[in-house]
């Protein structure tokens, strides 16, 4: 019986190396080497001298391919690991991997009538994989022989057993009732940005139900935004693979992106570095050109680097990484509060505070409503603990469809809350706080801080709930926010503001813009309608009241704990 594993714990050092990252050989080497016979013979015709692949690619990628072709167990008719993610940076060879991969499988394939599928999210993105296929096809006297091309249905079909290769740009439809063998999805983070791509990708692939041999491979670069969505979730999951917290022997992950102490460390700037994420350097891209680049985006904006930084070192775009950054954004991380003092709920934060303050920001129809806890931590009083959520009305998902896939991911991560109901999101900013009303952390005065602007609603339900007028405060918004703005800065820099570890907060502090209107810093969005920083300006709201250093007024717990002590 053949065993192997698909992590690689010791990826960071064979990066550095050089090493290859495939952590085992070909499972059945004469099934790798028959089809690979074919692959490094196929030309790039778009390449000086039109060479081989074999004679124009470095070994990695050879491995790479023959871990797939080599994965197939001729004797049960099993694809033994059935899904791959390779993750690599621009001009690496991936469209040719990829038509070079598909071509090899259909010219070589033995079931009639089947189907292979290369998805794209755009026309572009699909005339990529598709005319080196077929440059490749026309430049071999065989293959042409073999295999039909239909340039303008992007179809190629094998002759003798009928099976076909289908290049598509990626919708619903196009997807629909496919039975596809092996299907190979081409720049994976654009996926990320469609609400709809995690059902098309499973009507995709649901035919290899019935067929063994297949596979789907997954080819991206990184995302020049926060990755979201499907490619989200993946890359979370392959990770784990490959750092081995998870098995899964049927999944290969090859992630070509910098160790964190290499980042931290800023190493990733240094040229003499690139070759992390480009393990084609020398070939299909050039060291010079890389730092032609590099130079040219440093003399940009922040926003030029972003792209370079993204696509070209596979950085992954976080917060304090955006043009015109708030100046806390990059220091959020590290104020992650530790698990060992926090697990990140609301009851144990309700457990840790000896007093809580709260802010609440947003509530239109296309806009989050944002709620945030500020609490003085009972051991340390120094140390603010800042936990949030928020509400959205299904309005966002009709007029901000651009951002729908990244407010699923928040509401699975349990940040966001999506209202079926128009009042839900109220209900849901009352219920929290009554918890915290209950507990008996909020001070008499200056408890809530809200943005005066339409909150009636908001104001009626929580008197009906027992807080006091007094308790309500309106926070003045704009160059007002300020101080609380500045402050924010200083404490998370120095670890006295600590945070839950929430995506939904990561994605909103990444879209934060700072513009500085007279002596005074104003926080807003960084592309209008679509970034939303809600629950963020409601930290703010919060921190304009912590300052006031409150005190808890007790409550109902309060008074029964004071009770059994009594008795």
């Amino acid at each position: 019986m053949v065993t192997w594993s698909t992590a690689c714990p010791d990826w960071k050092d064979r990066i550095r190396g050089r090493r290859s990252l495939i952590p085992f050989d070909p499972l059945f080497p004469d099934v790798a080497e028959a089809k690979m016979a074919l692959f490094t013979s196929l030309r790039l015709m778009d390449v000086t001298g039109q060479p081989t692949i074999g004679e124009a690619c470095d070994r990695w990628l050879l491995d790479f391919v023959a871990s797939i072709f080599g994965a197939y167990d001729p004797d049960t008719g099993q694809q033994l690991v059935r899904e791959f993610l390779l993750l690599i940076s621009k001009k690496n060879t991936k469209s040719t991997l990829a038509a070079g991969i598909m071509v090899t499988e259909l010219a070589l394939g033995w079931r009639g009538e089947d189907e292979n599928l290369i998805l794209a999210p755009t026309k572009e993105v699909a005339d990529n994989s598709f005319k080196p296929a077929a440059a490749m096809i026309r430049a071999d006297e065989e293959l042409s022989a073999l295999l039909h091309i239909q340039d303008h249905i992007k179809l190629i079909t094998q002759r003798a057993t009928k099976a076909t290769l289908k290049v598509v740009a990626a919708d619903s439809s196009t997807v629909s009732g496919k039975k596809a063998s092996r299907v190979l999805v081409d720049e994976l983070w654009l996926f990320g940005k469609s609400p709809k791509a995690p059902a098309m990708l499973k009507e995709a692939t649901g035919g290899q139900v019935s067929r063994p041999e297949g596979y789907t491979l997954f080819l991206t670069t990184q995302s020049d935004e926060p990755p979201q969505g499907v490619f989200k979730s993946k890359l979370a999951e392959y990770r784990k693979i490959r750092d081995g917290d998870v098995v899964a022997p049927h999944k290969l992950p090859v992630l070509y992106e910098f160790p964190d102490e290499m980042l931290k460390a800023g190493e990733h700037l240094k040229p003499s570095n690139f070759y992390v994420t480009n393990p084609n350097i020398g070939r299909s891209v050039s060291q010079d050109w890389l730092e032609e680049q590099f130079a040219e985006a440093q003399l940009g904006d922040m926003a030029d680097r972003q792209v370079f930084y993204a696509k070209h070192l596979n950085v992954q775009i976080g917060v304090g990484l955006l043009h015109d950054a708030w100046a806390g954004a990059p220091h959020w991380a590290k104020a992650t509060a530790p698990k060992t003092l926090w697990d990140g709920s609301l009851a144990q934060f309700i457990e840790l505070v000896e007093v809580a303050v709260a802010g609440i920001d947003g509530g239109g129809l296309d806009d989050l409503l944002g709620l945030n806890l500020l609490g003085r931590l009972k051991i340390d009083p120094r140390i603010w603990l800042s936990w949030s959520h928020a509400w959205a009305q299904l309005d966002v998902w009709e007029r901000r469809k651009d951002i729908v896939s990244a407010l699923d991911g928040f509401i699975s991560d349990g940040d966001l809350t999506k209202c079926e109901d128009p009042t839900a999101d109220i209900t849901g900013v009352c219920d929290v706080l009554e918890q915290v009303l209950k507990a008996g952390l909020f001070p008499d005065k200056h408890a809530i801080g809200l943005d005066p602007m339409g909150v009636a609603a908001l104001i009626d339900e929580l008197v009906a709930r027992g807080f006091t007028q007094e308790q309500l405060n309106a926070v003045a918004q704009g160059f007002r926010l300020n101080g609380a703005i500045i402050g924010s800065e200083r404490k998370l820099k120095d670890g006295t503001l600590l945070h839950a570890d929430q995506p939904l907060m990561v994605w909103c502090v990444g879209n934060a813009k700072a513009e500085q209107r007279g002596n005074a810093v104003v926080i807003t969005k960084q592309i209008a309608g679509k970034a939303k920083i809600d629950p963020l300006v409601a930290m703010f709201n919060s921190v304009m009241l912590m300052t006031r250093n409150p005190e808890s007024a007790g409550g109902i717990d309060d008074f029964i704990s004071q009770f059994k002590r009594a008795s």
